[in-house]
């Protein structure tokens, strides 16, 4: 706690001398089309802005259905990169999880924060592979293109390996993700779609086996959402016949019109298909108000890919309502991601998550 608060602190200016943190700047580097190249993108990229690897799921244990995320930010700050003070918090590092257990009606969340200090265990990344260390919290890819997750937090523990099955599937253009009508605004993204997850979870004091699929995203960015965005709204769904979809809306502030929008379908022979901007919708069936924060989401949708005859038409429906995370201890968020089933003609296409960011206030990104 004391470090959380510490971080916070420093922060916000901690009594620090303005000139000495705001000095010279960090240029951020911008996003432009370029190869990806792996393994090496699947580590750090600490010269941009933000960055995460995001994993979401389902996990039967013992016969009951969980939805599960782990994520893992970073961030590098403004601070002037040539202060060599360990009180200069010049790349943040946070982690989140959750576990999202009908039986209980809200998630069991847990959250760090820390600086990332050169030699100090506490907080590290890798620059040459996913590998990533955060006070009891862990994630890395193994030799074998396999991913081990470790969270020991107040209420919250599992030992998960996630399996690969399919290709990687990369956004946009070979990875260039666009995000807004500027060239600046892009990332580069990429997911791992289909990951076969086994290991165990935690209920109280009981170690309970659970297996399931998953869903890893990785993307980098120096800027996403330009001053007239609020937030977005994001799927990411394994379908039940081993294609992947992906989509998403940048929201504007005004209103619930798109910024910008796009989607990306992988089908079970493995052809893929971009959606453009004007061909993804997002329109709200019901909404949830939460009773923690009074923000009220539209946790049932109706997506359409596409236009005219041949688009697609599906309905997402949440595992259950209560699944917003307050960050605002680590990353200052308050936003909605649960678990969620992808349903067409009413009948069960898939299973994934839906992430609903900039409903409780605006974003910036």
């Amino acid at each position: 706690m004391r470090r959380r608060r510490l971080l916070q602190w420093l922060l916000l200016g901690g009594g620090l001398p303005t000139r000495s943190l705001l000095a010279a700047p960090p240029e951020f580097p911008v996003v432009v089309p370029r190869l990806l190249s792996f393994p090496c993108d699947h580590g750090a990229h600490p010269g941009f802005r933000t960055e995460w690897w995001y994993i979401t799921g389902w996990l039967d244990a013992a016969g009951e259905a969980l939805g599960f995320q782990i994520t893992f930010f970073r961030s590098r700050t403004t601070h002037d990169p040539a202060n060599p003070s360990r009180f200069a918090p010049h790349q943040l590092l946070f982690a989140h999880a959750a576990l999202a257990r009908p039986g209980e009606g809200r998630l069991r969340h847990d959250q760090r924060a820390a600086r990332v200090v050169r030699g100090d265990p506490v907080a590290s990344f890798s620059l040459d592979d996913t590998v990533l260390q955060l006070e009891g919290c862990s994630l890395q890819r193994t030799a074998a293109d396999e991913y081990q997750a470790r969270i020991d937090g107040d209420g919250l523990r599992c030992d998960l390996r996630f399996i690969p099955t399919r290709p990687l599937l990369l956004h946009g253009e070979g990875g260039f993700s666009r995000k807004g009508p500027q060239p600046a605004q892009a990332s580069y993204y990429y997911s791992r779609p289909q990951l076969s997850v086994s290991g165990r979870v935690a209920m109280g004091n009981d170690w309970l086996p659970a297996s399931g699929r998953a869903w890893l995203d990785h993307e980098w960015s120096s800027q996403v959402l330009d001053d007239a965005a609020a937030g977005w709204d994001w799927i990411g769904i394994n379908l039940d016949d081993g294609g992947a979809l992906m989509a998403f809306r940048i929201r504007a502030r005004a209103g619930e019109a798109a910024r910008w929008a796009a989607a990306r379908l992988r089908t079970a022979d493995g052809r893929e298909r971009s959606f453009g901007k004007d061909e993804v919708r997002f329109e709200a069936l019901a909404t949830w108000r939460s009773p923690h924060t009074g923000t009220v989401y539209p946790t049932r949708l109706h997506i359409l890919l596409g236009s005219g005859a041949t688009a697609l038409r599906y309905e997402i429906v949440p595992l259950m309502d209560d699944q917003e995370l307050d960050a605002r201890r680590s990353t200052g968020a308050v936003y909605w991601e649960g678990a969620v089933t992808l349903l067409a003609d009413g009948q069960r296409k898939g299973r994934g998550y839906l992430e609903l960011v900039g409903y409780h206030r605006p974003m910036k990104l």
